[in-house]
């Protein structure tokens, strides 16, 4: 059965649950050492973490990422000038949190890739939780396919303003799922400092997102 992008995102709702589960693969938190990478100025940079943070810096960055690309179309695609504002300050705020979950890692030694679990061992009583993979790794919440990346790319005029409202909306409800897990189970102050900022902005985002679509 073919799936809608928001039922989609309601399956992977659970994907930072299971990224939780994931970081048994190590009971060992990273701690010490002294931070190497620059960040851009406004966050520091804490080597104290667990495994839960270095995998929602790892799942945050192509996550951001992502709506980059989504907001760079709206730059040239988008016709309501509300919507190619919204585009352009989500594009800036998330590449400044990229730039500074990047800098992070560096400074972690962890790297930037998410690895798989290796083994069963990993997964609760044998078997496989929502949102995990079948290696191991986790999905991400709110993630567009390839598929829908071509529908937003194909689409035009008022289609494409609706169409982009709508994926921006889902991949903000995906980000605030996994910001809130890593609230709850993260330890490391800052990756906490950035989840809860990535819960206010983009739950005051989608607010505007929904008032916006109503008027299209």
């Amino acid at each position: 059965m073919k799936c809608s992008t928001r039922g989609r995102a309601v399956l992977v709702g659970a994907a930072l649950t299971a990224t939780v589960t994931l970081a048994a693969c190590s009971d060992t938190a990273g701690s010490g050492g002294t931070p190497t990478a620059p960040t851009n100025g406004s966050v520091s940079v804490n080597p104290t973490f667990n495994n839960v943070d270095a995998m929602f810096v790892r799942m945050m960055i192509p996550h951001h990422e992502q709506a980059v690309q989504m907001a760079a179309l709206a730059g040239t695609k988008a016709t309501d000038p509300d919507v190619k504002q919204l585009a352009a300050r989500i594009s800036t705020e998330q590449k400044t949190e990229i730039a500074t979950m990047k800098g992070w890692l560096a400074a972690w030694g962890q790297p930037t890739t998410m690895p798989s679990c290796p083994g069963m061992h990993c997964m609760p009583s044998g078997t496989m939780p929502h949102g995990m993979m079948p290696s191991g790794m986790p999905t991400m919440p709110g993630m567009m396919s390839s598929a829908d990346m071509a529908k937003l790319k194909a689409a035009t005029g008022n289609d494409f303003d609706k169409l982009f409202l709508q994926m921006m909306i889902t991949h903000h409800q995906g980000a605030i799922t996994m910001a809130q897990a890593e609230l709850a189970h993260g330890t490391n102050p800052d990756a906490k400092a950035l989840a809860g900022r990535i819960v206010q902005t983009q739950q005051a985002e989608i607010v505007a997102m929904q008032r916006m679509a109503g008027h299209l």
